[in-house]
């Protein structure tokens, strides 16, 4: 058996791309072609289909890059116990988060600042995106971990409230119950069929409440924005809105309600096989967020 071909295959996978698996590994891109096409002369099956724009895996292929996947992963492990485990930070870390995550501006920053030999890629995506098929090393996410397969770090509590600006609550009054709020422009966060209300809860007790639309928007910076103009009431997530809670350019409607909270998770493949980068970029991210920035300074009010 040719181990290279079990880790090319591996890194075909990985990247999504004879072109960029040859680039990435230093190598022809005839030579990564030709060791996949001996590997499936010698397995008997096809393991890739190959059209001009897409390159994805056969059940065959599915199956046994599972397995190949486990091994590369143990040889890789085996190589960083030799003398590299306790090496420097150093190379290129691919990183996704959602859209909106400014808060990670300062955290990442420092991050760099702290070690000069570490390149950061980072993608904001309004969808989840698949690590392992699409080549990144960890996504910061809010709300539920949907693959199990994946490890995940817990790093802030993140609720959303509603403000509006103390020009738009002088003109039309201050809700005093959720009810209220039906009476209230919205600003609300969606697009076509995926935009809604509010779910609110206080303790034990929750409620759904729909105000009138005025303003439907999937983008939380022009959402705010809007709200700060005084266009309506908008559910905002206290990362974006708690600076302008203590300087008074918003107002919390309802304080004691809020949205049920999510959890904000660094999400990455394995556990057992973390490069001395991603180990210290989780541990910096975890300790910036111990306490949230949010949470640092006066409660907003």
């Amino acid at each position: 058996m040719d181990l290279n071909e079990l880790f090319i295959f591996s890194k075909v996978v990985q990247w999504g791309s004879f072109t960029r698996a040859a680039r990435e590994l230093d190598r022809p891109k005839s030579t990564v072609s030709r060791k996949i096409a001996d590997l499936e002369e010698r397995l008997g099956t096809r393991l890739l289909q190959r059209t001009t724009r897409k390159l994805s895996l056969t059940d065959a292929g599915r199956a046994y890059h599972e397995h190949c996947a486990r091994i590369v992963a143990e040889i890789d492990e085996a190589n960083r116990n030799v003398g590299h485990f306790q090496a420097a930070p150093r190379g290129r870390l691919r990183v996704t988060t959602p859209l909106n995550f400014g808060f990670m501006g300062p955290i990442v920053s420092d991050f760099l600042r702290h070690h000069p030999a570490v390149e950061i890629d980072i993608v904001c995506a309004d969808r989840v995106v698949g690590l392992v098929e699409e080549g990144f090393d960890v996504a910061i996410r809010a709300g539920r971990l949907s693959d199990s397969t994946l490890v995940a770090r817990r790093l802030a509590r993140l609720s959303s409230f509603l403000v509006a600006s103390p020009k738009y609550l002088k003109s039309r009054g201050l809700p005093r119950t959720p009810n209220d709020l039906r009476k209230h422009d919205g600003i609300l966060f969606g697009a076509g069929a995926s935009r809604g209300g509010w779910r609110l809860q206080r303790g034990a007790k929750s409620i759904a409440v729909t105000p009138r639309a005025r303003l439907t928007v999937n983008d939380f910076d022009f959402l705010y924005e809007a709200a700060v103009e005084g266009l309506g009431v908008a559910l905002i997530p206290v990362f974006r809105c708690a600076n302008d809670l203590r300087l008074r350019r918003v107002q919390r409607v309802l304080p004691s309600w809020e949205s049920p909270a999510a959890s904000i998770q660094a999400v990455y493949p394995s556990q057992r096989h973390l490069s001395p980068t991603l180990r210290a970029f989780l541990d910096h991210v975890q300790m910036r967020m111990t306490p949230p920035p949010w949470e640092v300074g006066p409660v907003p009010q």
